[in-house]
């Protein structure tokens, strides 16, 4: 497993390595906004998770960077979000793909 000093510089390292997009999830799927493209769980898969913590390590400082390949490799990154396991706005099935990972 790689090690990376802070979440700016993984993001950076991982763009050149063939990580360039960004994803966000949208209900019951993850989204990319630069190639208008949405993924089900069934079409991509979580590589790797990095976990990052700021200086006080409180809970408002740490963050959750996922590796994402999809099948149409299309490959990048998404941030945790505050919130992310506890919303109503994204499925069961989308939040499941990503706590196996956490």
């Amino acid at each position: 497993m790689r090690h990376f000093d802070n979440l700016v510089e993984a993001t950076q390292t991982l763009k050149k390595e063939g990580y360039a997009h960004e994803f966000t999830l949208k209900r019951d799927r993850i989204y990319c906004e630069d190639l208008n493209k949405a993924f089900t769980p069934d079409h991509f898969e979580v590589e790797q998770v990095l976990h990052f913590e700021g200086a006080d390590s409180s809970p408002d400082t740490r963050s959750t960077l996922f590796l994402i390949k999809t099948d149409s490799n299309d490959n990048g990154t998404l941030i945790e979000e505050d919130g992310m396991y506890g919303t109503d706005n994204v499925s069961p099935q989308l939040l499941e793909k990503f706590k196996r990972h956490k």
